[in-house]
Formats: C-alpha cells, sequence, structure tokens
C-alpha cells in the first residue's frame, strides 16, 4: 500500500494544477446539484421492517391526512385562578381569540374547543384547546409573535396562553461562536506545532477544503431522496474538520522531518504520503466501517447519519492523499520554521540551538536514522539510553521525560491511570436515555408550556395515544368487539371509538396511556396490547402511533448498541493484529478504547444527566442523554481511538522490527509520533469542544463532549501512559504472533518498508545530507 500511496503523493505534487482543478470541478458541480435540490428532513424515528412502522404506513395510506402541506399546533387557553372557561364570557374571549387566531398570516384553520362534536375542553373546564392548521414551510417564531399579539387581550387578564407542538426546524446552524471559536484553537495548536504560519495555514486550509466538499456531497446526497437530518450534517461537519485536519497534520510533519533528513522536495512529498498516507487511509478505514456499521442497528436515522459522517471522512482522507501533497510541493521548506529553511539555491543544513549546540535536526523525530544494533543484556545504563535517544527528542523536554517515567515506573503509571479513568467512568453506571423530551428541549418555551399546561388538565398521555390498527374486511366490527378487551387493561385511560377508513378495509382505536410517553409503563403497556391482541379473531391488529414507534426505536437502541459495541470490538481485535502483527497488541488498544469510553460517557453523564457545571454547556434542564448519544460516540471514538493507537505504537513497532529491544524501541517511538499525537489531540479535543460547549442542540452538545472527555483520555492517558506501560511489562511477550497466523495475514506495510527496498524516489534536485546527522 505505501508504494501507491507514495506514487499517488508523488503524481498530485508533479501536476499540481491537475489535482486542484478536479477538485475545483467537483466542487462546482455538487455546488450546482446543492442549489438545485438539497432539502432537510425532520420525519420522527422508525425502524424499517417492525410492526409500529409498517402499521404507521399503512395508517397514512388508509387515512390520509387532509392537508399534507400543513402541521398542527395547538393553541392552548388556561383560565386564571382556577375558574372555568365554560362561563358564557369566558367562552365568547375564547371563541374571539379563535377567530383572529384563524386570520393569522399562515394560519390555515383554528379549530373551536367547544365544538360539540369534537370538544377540546378538560373536564373542569380550566383549559381549552384549539387545533391550529399551519403551513409546514412557515416561522414557527413568527407565528408565535403573532399569536401573542391576537392572545393579549386574553393574556391581559391573566388567562395563560401558549403555543404547543412543532414544524420544520429548517436548515441546521453549523457554524456558530463557539465552533468558530474552536477552529481557532485548532489554528493555534497548529502554529505551535510547526513555527510556521505557512505550514499551519495549509494544515487548515486543506482540512476547511475537505469540509467543505464533504458538506457540499451530504446535500447533494440529499437532493436524491426525502432530505436528510439536520443533526446528520452538524456530525459530518464535527467529524469531518478534526479527522480532516488531523490527518493532514500527521502527513505534514512526515513531510517536514523528511526535509530535515536533507531530502529534496518532492522525495519528501512522496515518502510522507506514502508512509504517514498509509496510516491515513488505515486509521481512515477504521472510522468509515465504524461509522457504517451503524447500519446494523436498522433505524434509517441512524444508517443515514453514520453514512453522512463516514463521506465526510472519506472526502478527509482523499483530501489528505491528494491535496495536501499538491500544497506540500507549493510550501517546500517553507512548511519548517523560518530558522530552519536553507538560502535560497543553498544545500539544507539544519541550525545551531543556542542552549546545547546541537543541531535542531538531531532534536526532532527523525524517519530514517541508522537504528543502532540492540545492546546486549549486560550493555550499561548509558548505551541502553543512547539506543533509545537515537532519532528522538534531545534534552530534558516534557515528552521525553513523560516517555522514560513511564517506561521506568509501568506498574506505578498503570495503577495511576487506570484509577484516573475510574474516577471518571463512575457517573456512567447510572446513565439513562430517552429519545425526545415531551414538550420540546427547552423547558422555558412555550412548547414545553402548552405540553405540561395540557397533560396536567386531560392526562399524561392525551397527546400520545396510541394506535390499535385493524385491518381486513371485517375491520370495523373487530375493533368494536375490542374495545372493551383494550379498555380493561392496565395503563389505560381511555379508548376512542371506533374510526373506519373510507376507501380501505381498515379501522383502528385510539389508545389514552396513564402515563407519558417516556414513561417505562407505557411501553410496558405497548407490550401488552400486543399480547393481548394475538388471539383476536377477524383481522390483521397492529399496534402503532409516534408513542409505540419511540418505544421500538429505544428498544432498538438497547439492544443494537450490545450487537454494535461487540462487532466494534471485533473489529478492532481483527484490525490491529493485521497493522501490528501482534496479540497483545489489538488487546490492549481495544482494552484502552472501552476504558476512554467509559470515561467520556460518565462526564458526559454527569453533567448532562446530573446537571454538575451544566451551565458551562449551556445546560437548561437536566435530563437522562438522547438515545442516540452512546450509539454514535461509540462509532466516532472507536475510529479517532485506533488513530492514535495507530499513529503512536506504530512507530514503536517500527523501531522494534529495525531492531531495537522493547524498552528502548517504546522510548524512540514514543519520541518520535508523541508530539504528533498530543497535537492531534488537542485539535480534535478543540473542534468536538466548540459543539460541546455551543448552547444549541443538547444531543449534539452531548456527543461534542464526551468526545472531547474521551479524545483527551484515550490520547493522553490510555495510548501515552497505559498502553507504554503495559507494554513495558510484556516485554518481547508484547510483540509475539503465532507464526502460523503471522505467514497467513497480509503485510499492509504501514511503516513503509517497501519504499526503503526500492530505492528512493526521483529527486527534484541533489539530496541533501542533514548536518550533524548520523551516516552510514
Amino acid at each position: 500500500m505505501s508504494r501507491l500511496l507514495s506514487r499517488i503523493g508523488a503524481f498530485s505534487a508533479g501536476h499540481r494544477l491537475v489535482v486542484a482543478g478536479a477538485w475545483l470541478v467537483l466542487t462546482v458541480v455538487l455546488t450546482v446539484v446543492t442549489i438545485s435540490g438539497a432539502k432537510f428532513s425532520d420525519a420522527e424515528f422508525s425502524i424499517s421492517g417492525a410492526e409500529s412502522t409498517t402499521a404507521l404506513a399503512t395508517m397514512k395510506e388508509a387515512f390520509p391526512e387532509a392537508d399534507p402541506d400543513a402541521g398542527e399546533l395547538l393553541l392552548v387557553v388556561e383560565a386564571p385562578g382556577g375558574t372555568s372557561l365554560t362561563r358564557p364570557n369566558d367562552r365568547r374571549l375564547v371563541a374571539g381569540l379563535v377567530s383572529r387566531a384563524a386570520a393569522v398570516p399562515d394560519v390555515k384553520s383554528a379549530a373551536d374547543p367547544f365544538d360539540e362534536s369534537r370538544p377540546y375542553v378538560s373536564r373542569d373546564g380550566s383549559v381549552a384547546v384549539s387545533t391550529l392548521t399551519v403551513d409546514l414551510e412557515a416561522d414557527q417564531a413568527v407565528v408565535e409573535d403573532n399569536l401573542r399579539e391576537a392572545a393579549a387581550a386574553l393574556t391581559d387578564r391573566g388567562y395563560g396562553v401558549e403555543l404547543g407542538g412543532a414544524l420544520d426546524d429548517g436548515p441546521p446552524e453549523i457554524a456558530g461562536v463557539t465552533e468558530i471559536a474552536g477552529v481557532v484553537i485548532a489554528f493555534v495548536v497548529l502554529l505551535l506545532t510547526f513555527g510556521s504560519l505557512a505550514a499551519a495555514g495549509a494544515n487548515m486550509l486543506t482540512a476547511l477544503s475537505g469540509v467543505v466538499v464533504g458538506v457540499l456531497g451530504i446535500l447533494a446526497w440529499s437532493a436524491t431522496g426525502e432530505g436528510i437530518q439536520s443533526t446528520t450534517l452538524i456530525i459530518a461537519v464535527m467529524l469531518g474538520l478534526a479527522v480532516g485536519i488531523d490527518y493532514a497534520l500527521l502527513i505534514l510533519s512526515r513531510f517536514r522531518d523528511e526535509l530535515r533528513r536533507g531530502a529534496g522536495i518532492d522525495a519528501a512529498v512522496a515518502r510522507a504520503s506514502g508512509t504517514a498516507g498509509t496510516s491515513v487511509v488505515v486509521a481512515g478505514t477504521t472510522v468509515v466501517i465504524a461509522l457504517a456499521g451503524l447500519s446494523v442497528v436498522r433505524i434509517a436515522f441512524i444508517t443515514e447519519m453514520g453514512l453522512g459522517a463516514a463521506l465526510a471522512v472519506i472526502v478527509a482522507v482523499a483530501a489528505s492523499l491528494t491535496l495536501v501533497p499538491v500544497v506540500l510541493r507549493t510550501l517546500g521548506h517553507r512548511a519548517l520554521p523560518r530558522r530552519e529553511r536553507p538560502a535560497r539555491g543553498a544545500a539544507y543544513a539544519a541550525p545551531v540551538t543556542a542552549a546545547a549546540g546541537t543541531p535542531a535536526a538531531e532534536q526532532v523525530p527523525t524517519e530514517q536514522a541508522p537504528v543502532a544494533e540492540a545492546p546486549a543484556a549486560d550493555a550499561p545504563a548509558d548505551a541502553s539510553a543512547a539506543t533509545e535517544g537515537s532519532g528522538s527528542r534531545r534534552g530534558p523536554g516534557l515528552l521525553s521525560r513523560w516517555a522514560r517515567m513511564v517506561v521506568d515506573r509501568p506498574v506505578l503509571t498503570m495503577l495511576g491511570g487506570i484509577a484516573l479513568v475510574a474516577l471518571l467512568a463512575v457517573p456512567a453506571l447510572s446513565l439513562t436515555t430517552e429519545l425526545d423530551p415531551p414538550g420540546g428541549p427547552d423547558p422555558a418555551s412555550s412548547q414545553r408550556a402548552a405540553y405540561t399546561t395540557v397533560s396536567d388538565a386531560f392526562g399524561a398521555g392525551e397527546q400520545n395515544p396510541l394506535i390499535v390498527l385493524f385491518e381486513g374486511t371485517e375491520a370495523a366490527d373487530t375493533a368494536t368487539g375490542t374495545a372493551k378487551k383494550i379498555t380493561a387493561l392496565d395503563g389505560v385511560a381511555d379508548v376512542s371509538p371506533v374510526q373506519r377508513a373510507e376507501e380501505a378495509d381498515a379501522a383502528f382505536l385510539a389508545v389514552t396511556p396513564d402515563h407519558g410517553p417516556t414513561d417505562p409503563r407505557t411501553g410496558d403497556l405497548v407490550n401488552s396490547l400486543r399480547t393481548a391482541m394475538d388471539d383476536v379473531a377477524g383481522a390483521k391488529v397492529s399496534v402503532t402511533g409516534q408513542t409505540a414507534v419511540d418505544v421500538d426505536v429505544d428498544s432498538a437502541l438497547s439492544s443494537g448498541l450490545i450487537i454494535y459495541l461487540i462487532a466494534v470490538v471485533g473489529l478492532s481485535l481483527l484490525l490491529l493484529t493485521l497493522v501490528f502483527r501482534s496479540v497483545m497488541v489489538p488487546l490492549l488498544a481495544t482494552a484502552g478504547f472501552l476504558m476512554s469510553l467509559a470515561a467520556g460517557l460518565g462526564v458526559t453523564v454527569a453533567v448532562f444527566q446530573w446537571g454538575w457545571a451544566g451551565a458551562l454547556v449551556g445546560l437548561d434542564e437536566a435530563r437522562p442523554l438522547a438515545s442516540l448519544t452512546p450509539l454514535i460516540v461509540v462509532g466516532v471514538l472507536f475510529g479517532l481511538a485506533m488513530d492514535y493507537q495507530v499513529f503512536l505504537v506504530a512507530r514503536m513497532h517500527e523501531a522494534h522490527r529495525n531492531g531495537l529491544p522493547t524498552r528502548a524501541a517504546i522510548v524512540r517511538g514514543f519520541g518520535q509520533a508523541s508530539p504528533v499525537v498530543v497535537a492531534a489531540a488537542a485539535i480534535m479535543a478543540s473542534v468536538f469542544a466548540g459543539f460541546a460547549f455551543s448552547g444549541g442542540d443538547q444531543m449534539v452538545a452531548s456527543i461534542g463532549l464526551a468526545l472531547t472527555v474521551g479524545v483527551l483520555v484515550d490520547a493522553l492517558v490510555v495510548r501515552m501512559l497505559l498502553v507504554p506501560a503495559a507494554l513495558r511489562l510484556l516485554g518481547e511477550a508484547g510483540w509475539w504472533i503465532p507464526r502460523a497466523l503471522d505467514r497467513v495475514l497480509p503485510d499492509i506495510d504501514t511503516e513503509g518498508s517497501s519504499l526503503d527496498q526500492e530505492g528512493p524516489p526521483k529527486e527534484d534536485g541533489p539530496r541533501h545530507e542533514l548536518a550533524g546527522s548520523a551516516r552510514n
């Protein structure tokens, strides 16, 4: 693979206008498709093939909506001080409000709550509800303001007037202040990492270009169907930006290392593409498989979200393999800090530092510095230290001290790291989930106030009835004969009269539960209804309605999470065995992923479910996490955790394969890869934190926080503490693999050894060795 990617990088660098033009043409085409047909959809959750989903589709066909372009809102009026709206004067006030509401722009009709054929007044007369038919394209905030003006005559007298329900939310906001701040912080990290404004700018430019193309691709995809959920686009932007920056960072860092070795620009581009590019492909493939694997849950919304995010990652990988080489060839030595750049026409020579008189090139990771032979077991300590230091940072740097602390005190390091992760993970033991907060996510909204008022006046299940659908020539008679049986079930508050279809052999009963849609007892009622309807003869009977669909979705998410987690763990073991040709490294990596996941979810539960420090994330109300959150976090964090495993341990593995013993290989690999891992984790965390602290959609914010914590724990604790310490304790056994398995596994060559075998690529000029570097 490294040979192929090296040639792709060399081709891209040698044909910059062609590659840049191809990306530009793709962008234009996707833009045209997006403008002509992109659309969003806020359809409810559903499971393809489930009883509730199939029956709900039948309901829509047998009982079509009178106006498919209209939605419903509830105008809720509450009498002041426990009085009744049934008094003549109050009825006139309500009638006047209904009349004015019907005249509000975008309101097509307003039902009279006192209509004797369909009354909507509570038993004590304190609450009346008018059902408004509203244009789906209307701006709900504008409609609400107009209705407030229409209701002023009542609210001035102490009547409560609220607007319940929700219309289409429209296109999402994906670039708020905190998201932009996250990108700015990421750029600062790049600037500090590279010490070059040109390198940092190039890294960010290629990542943003990939995000733009990815977003346009998703929007163009939406034009081919019924539209995409707004959350799909937000998650895709979040993930595409984070991995785009990190993948470009990895290749650009390797390019700089090659330049410091004295390689020509073209050769440096080719080798960076073949080595770091292979790691990018492996990491990106892992993320894509994990995201696409969300389809195993069989929920259309989850599948769409996973595929959308996977598309964003694919574009990020493609940009890293083609656009980044174009930018690298254009930058040349400007990718290095100004003090390290050679004068025009001069050979490259590393500057001498004032601190120690050591060439700067010896202070940075080198990729191909000759590897000293492994010291004998009885070799003096200074010889071992010299071997470890070869190709790693010199001097008392923080990361150098970190690496030696880990390998010198592995047991203490593991105990401390495990204790920290366990502390963060404890809240995850109380994790609970829900699909959507009843009445909307904002507790201070009119929508929530209306929902609460109706629930208190009419019963918790009034706004979320269950539908028992009967299909067949005797559907209506069967429904009539079954009504008493349903009424007798525990948890049933009311059963409506039989509703017959005009043009189909179908009928239904609306069953009002005693409890709300998120109450576990409502789920028990759904199961009781299905059990009771099993022996009904004369018609096919199904239990549906949005509440029943939600119960089925929640159940599928709970079971699907377990199945998906098992699949992800299996994939992790398989992929890492293939990459590292080791038994223990994949086991350590998978255990580390599970620890990072537990820590991320634990902190998220503490903030969003317990309410700790909720103000920092703009939390309006402490509630159970969204049912989708754990599933999405598992998929995304798995891919990112494998990224750090590949970035860091691959360098340790490379050093070990080149002859170093385990301890020396860990220190050298750590010194080479840890700066990139730290920078990558800081960038990821800043991007995710921008969404976590946005104060917007709480599901997106909770996912952002879980990923922020998960990434930091995975990179800084798991990969840079626990994994090196465990490998130190395992010694040579950490790299062991059965010979039979080693023979059948294909060689992915993440370390670029095949590039060494075929010789250096064609140079764009004489190859200049690094001044002061080790020579063969």
